[in-house]
């Protein structure tokens, strides 16, 4: 207020309104907002002014208001939608019918809204990661992620590779990411290449479940059952997976430009990829030697 009374008292000796507004930083706009201010209320006009708004957000007649409360009592399961619509049958023509979300708003605001229950939080942590030495040590096991093939419809390819040797155990075009058929795919490897010691995943669907003790899954705890240990990555740390996921660099390159038409197509390249990556495709990692040439298989 001071400012202002001095600002005023400069205008009103007679200085112009542009070196005094240029003086204390202000626009010539509000130079001449506060001195008309001052000529209309006098000094009053000069005080800190509330900033509390003239009209509030969502604010209506208090005859209307009640109407909505009354409205969403006698329908206790009708949302702002109906009630809305209720409104405008009865006052159409009377008052200007509210938005919906003034509606829910003003419903939220007596507890008449009823709250979306929460889902519990899905607690995922990571387990202490092993070291493989030899193969068959540690099998790594991912969902590359899903495309849509030519047909419009989505492919997920199921993935397993051995940590040490960098073989490429499994690659299945699957229809979803359901646990029957990934059990399946694993019951078929485990025949043809005997079983890992541990397997290592990320904690999504099927490897692990939100529902489960311990977030273990179907999939986990048939694992489980057949001795084999479980190593699950940190949520948000690909990177403790990182051979897995290079490979699936290479994968996506080499198999999905362009997708197959369907399925049987689709996995036709990836069994021409499978072959190619362990019989053909020196490794850097493997001192340019093939991983075919560094697995053996389990017995």
């Amino acid at each position: 207020m001071e400012e202002r009374l001095r600002f005023v008292a400069r205008l009103l000796d007679g200085e112009g309104m542009s070196d005094v507004c240029r003086e204390f930083g202000i626009s010539r706009k509000a130079g001449y907002k506060i001195f008309n201010r001052y000529k209309e209320d006098g000094l009053e006009a000069l005080s800190d002014r509330s900033r509390r708004p003239v009209r509030y957000a969502n604010q209506l007649p208090v005859q209307v208001e009640r109407l909505i409360i009354d409205c969403k009592r006698d329908k206790p399961h009708w949302g702002a939608r109906k009630v809305r619509e209720l409104l405008v049958r009865r006052l159409a023509g009377d008052v200007r019918i509210p938005a919906r979300s003034t509606v829910h708003a003003i419903l939220d605001r007596h507890g008449l809204v009823k709250r979306a229950r929460q889902r519990r939080r899905f607690t995922a942590e990571g387990t202490t990661l092993s070291q493989a030495m030899a193969p068959n040590d540690l099998w790594c096991a991912d969902f590359k992620g899903e495309f849509r093939l030519g047909n419009g419809q989505y492919c997920y390819p199921l993935t397993v590779t051995d940590q040490v040797s960098r073989h490429l155990l499994l690659c299945e075009a699957l229809e979803s990411t359901k646990e029957a058929p990934v059990i399946e795919a694993f019951v078929r490897l485990f025949k043809e290449r005997g079983m890992p010691a541990a397997v290592r995943s990320d904690n999504g669907l099927p490897f692990a479940s939100p529902n489960g003790l311990y977030n273990l899954s179907k999939l986990s705890v048939w694992w489980l059952r057949l001795g084999i240990e479980i190593e699950r990555i940190r949520p948000g740390h690909p990177q403790q997976n990182g051979r897995h996921e290079r490979m699936h660099l290479t994968l996506k390159q080499e198999t999905t430009r362009p997708p197959g038409m369907n399925i049987l197509q689709q996995q036709a390249k990836f069994d021409s990829f499978i072959s190619e990556y362990n019989e053909e495709r020196p490794h850097e990692a493997l001192a340019m030697a093939c991983p075919a040439d560094c697995y053996t298989h389990n017995s």
